[in-house]
């Protein structure tokens, strides 16, 4: 029995997907929920397992995109393993080895390396060394493709240097969120206020509660409850920053889903902590904690990471001091957590070394004024500084749940 696959869809509005990477080769046997390819859709990197056990035969290439449903391979259900006899691609690298020899009948007028008019143009336009383009057309003509893929020249190379350059099609993953963050900039009034918290207190807590936190929970009092808190307490004090433009209208939420920035295998994820406004400091750290594993893992899915009212990015864990986040579309606004370094700072006339952290709010100024946007950010600064008070209710063992 033969079983067509099929690509699965991987979420709503997702219609095509690209084949990133065959794990498997044409003929091998695979067995049943076996990862066989991964595939990229606009949002992420998903695995696609085998259906049933058997013999596989490719239908498509890596790098073709694919529609959802799409037959991609064949399985036959009925197929073994067996062993590939060398024989078989000896005779095949023969084979092709004598058609690359034979030389193609000549007769075009055209000498090698001439551009046709359209490559001329592209050349001159790139500022291209003709001479570093290589024609495939008919007898070594440039078509006006090799113009278009063409890369300006980078100089000669010192005298018994060897340089080499690599050419990588960008995963559609890393495709469309190039072209989210262009749109981001071309159609959003995108500004960046700052400001500077004494993360001091945190230290403080941290250090008295972190070993019967981890004890009982086994997970780390880290940064980003906090963070998580001091945000979803600020987006309640300004639902502006929790709002979002759709056509005409301004769409508010009355619930925070806040977007995690986390690094993966396959670049930066943003999975989503839902609820946040409803999760005690230990939830929030464990459901960070799994999204976290996910994304080191491949497991991520699209579910995990669709919606989010807010997004905070922590570029401080790379060593970032200072930064203007882009905004997460379609959000109107994005906090930026940067490294904490001790630096002498003024407290009550005297100058004191405490450990600072700078924040960085970029924001969507069509929906949010200059007011809202710094009052959000001081009311983060304000919890940050005052954790007992703003976020803990004055009862710290309570609200850390020990």
């Amino acid at each position: 029995m033969i079983l067509e696959m099929k690509v699965p869809s991987p979420g709503e509005s997702i219609t095509e997907v690209e084949i990133a990477q065959w794990l498997v080769s044409d003929g091998d046997y695979v067995e049943k929920d076996q990862a066989i390819a991964e595939v990229d859709s606009d949002k992420a990197t998903l695995e696609l397992p085998a259906e049933v056990s058997g013999n596989i035969t490719l239908k498509a290439e890596e790098g073709d995109a694919v529609a959802v449903g799409q037959v991609v391979c064949l399985i036959d259900t009925e197929g073994s393993p067996i062993e590939v006899q060398s024989t078989s691609s000896d005779i095949k690298d023969n084979t092709r080895v004598i058609e690359n020899s034979v030389t193609p009948e000549v007769t075009s007028n055209y000498a090698s390396g001439t551009p046709s008019p359209a490559a001329k143009k592209i050349i001159a336009e790139k500022e291209v060394d003709l001479d570093s383009v290589i024609g495939t057309g008919r007898n070594g003509r440039i078509t006006k493709e090799d113009a278009v893929k063409a890369v300006p020249s980078m100089g000669s190379a010192p005298e018994g240097s060897k340089r080499g350059e690599e050419r990588k099609k960008l995963s559609m993953l890393r495709r469309k969120v190039a072209e989210r963050l262009v749109a981001v900039k071309n159609e959003t009034a995108m500004l960046t206020t700052f400001n500077e918290a004494d993360m001091a207190p945190i230290f403080a807590l941290r250090k008295k509660y972190k070993e019967s936190f981890a004890e009982k929970y086994e997970i780390s009092l880290g940064f980003m409850s906090f963070f998580t808190k001091a945000v979803v307490r600020a987006l309640q004090m300004y639902p502006d920053v929790n709002s979002m433009i759709d056509g005409d209208y301004k769409v508010s939420y009355d619930y925070c889903d806040i977007s995690v920035a986390v690094s993966g295998p396959k670049g930066l994820m943003v999975p989503v902590v839902r609820g946040a406004q409803n999760l005690s400091f230990r939830e929030i750290e464990q459901e960070i904690k799994r999204l976290a594993i996910r994304a080191r893992e491949g497991q991520i899915t699209v579910d995990d990471m669709t919606g989010g009212t807010f997004t905070i990015s922590n570029g401080g864990v790379f060593g970032s001091m200072l930064s203007t986040p882009i905004i997460n579309p379609p959000q109107s606004a994005i906090l930026g957590m940067h490294n904490i370094i001790e630096r002498p700072i003024a407290i009550d006339g005297k100058v004191e070394i405490r450990p600072m952290m700078y924040l960085a709010l970029s924001y969507d100024h069509r929906i949010i004024d200059g007011k809202e946007s710094v009052g959000f950010l001081v009311a983060i600064k304000e919890a940050l500084e005052s954790p007992e008070e703003f976020l803990m209710n004055n009862n710290v063992k309570k609200a850390l749940e020990l």
